[in-house]
């Protein structure tokens, strides 16, 4: 119950259930300092898929670090997810020190630290025994937020200069507003400063979902907010995306409403948000294939001054 919530309500969502959560996991790292985790997974079922949740490079001091996006974390979790945090290499609090090789955005470092992760999920379950046996290897997916969208999409396909990082073990993959295409499509400055922003989407061929806030005008690039919307428009897997109104690059507050990120507090589109990106991971994870069409119906009703959702031609 959320008395904050209006139109948003009428996007039909599964109920929550009971969760756990374990923090801190610790996996090794070679040469560096051990990757710390956050696990939150229902407390009951098996066959669980997982979410690896990637985050961005925004100002607060502890909500990028694995203990952020709780709006989005929770709320899978509560329905049917185990949701794999990571404090990334390049977090204010917990990551490398930014003068570290590859800092103080650390890009390479961050899409390794992902696949440490599935490397390591039988130590994971280790460490959280309430999950061991339940959760489904074969059911991967990825997601990602700003910065963390970069570090997803070189997962799911994405290519730097001709070099690729694909990682088949993840099957499903959503960016929030993803940094778009670099090189003459940012500014002269931030081109210089984000190199590695120049990534080919043509090669991404990963079933995924392209989350964008229709105010989210990027200070990187003179293109305005469709400019996140790159990845949808040039990645064959790319077959659907979600244009959420009236918010910017927080989506109305993932990352926690009164943080820093948040930079317009709209919990109904956040709400909106929440349960549009579970039911795409729902259909492709196998969970319930008819979960994405029935909140695209009602996109074109009761909620549709929230977001509008496009899909490619089949």
């Amino acid at each position: 119950m959320n008395n904050l919530i209006n139109l948003a309500k009428h996007i039909p969502t599964p109920d929550a259930s009971l969760t756990v959560a374990y923090t801190p996991i610790r996996l090794p790292m070679p040469g560096r300092q051990p990757l710390e985790l956050r696990l939150t997974a229902p407390a009951s079922g098996g066959d669980l898929p997982i979410i690896l949740l990637s985050h961005g490079f925004g100002p607060s001091n502890y909500i990028p670090s694995k203990d952020g996006y709780a709006p989005l974390a929770q709320f899978w979790a509560e329905r049917g997810f185990v949701v794999i945090q990571p404090t990334h290499a390049s977090s204010r609090v917990g990551g490398l020190p930014p003068g570290s090789a590859g800092g103080p955005f650390f890009w390479r470092q961050r899409v390794e630290e992902m696949k440490v992760i599935l490397d390591h999920l039988a130590e994971i379950e280790r460490q959280a025994p309430a999950v061991a046996g339940r959760m489904d290897h074969a059911r991967i997916a990825a997601v990602g937020h700003s910065l963390g969208g970069h570090t997803v999409g070189l997962l799911l396909g994405a290519q730097l200069d001709g070099e690729s990082f694909s990682e088949p073990r993840i099957s499903a993959g959503i960016l929030l507003t993803t940094p778009g295409r670099g090189g003459k499509d940012m500014n002269p400055e931030s081109a210089e400063r984000f190199p590695f922003f120049d990534v080919d989407f043509s090669t991404l061929t990963t079933q995924s979902l392209v989350v964008c806030g229709d105010m989210d005008n990027p200070r990187f690039s003179s293109r305005g907010p469709e400019w996140h919307a790159d990845a949808f428009h040039d990645a064959p897997g790319a077959a659907a995306m979600l244009t959420m109104h009236g918010v910017g690059h927080g989506l109305g507050g993932i990352a926690a409403l009164d943080a820093k990120e948040t930079e317009t507090e709209a919990p109904d589109v956040l709400e909106a948000t929440r349960r549009l990106t579970l039911a795409w991971l729902q259909t492709a994870l196998g969970q319930d294939k008819g979960a994405w069409p029935r909140v695209c119906s009602v996109l074109q009703s009761e909620a549709g001054s929230l977001a509008s959702a496009t899909e490619k031609a089949p």
